[in-house]
């Protein structure tokens, strides 16, 4: 059971940030899913908005990593 202990450890020591990304995940999906809903976009566009919450993501932790970084 090491490998069980070790995933519990894990989740104890991030469970914030496990959060948070699951929150801007869920946001991004669900705006992009709904906007396209509402105007009846292409396939590939839709896939294309979805992959931009990536980009997205990354693009505002690591802003925010480094204004926080500035701040010290």
């Amino acid at each position: 059971m090491p490998f069980v202990s070790t995933i519990f450890d894990h989740v104890r020591e991030h469970r914030r940030g496990m959060v948070v990304d699951l929150a801007f995940a869920v946001t991004w999906v669900a705006a992009v899913t709904a906007l396209f809903d509402l105007l009846q976009g292409p396939t590939w566009a839709y896939h294309l908005s979805l992959f931009a919450g990536v980009v997205g993501y990354f693009g505002f932790f690591m802003s925010l990593e480094a204004a926080l970084d500035a701040d010290t």
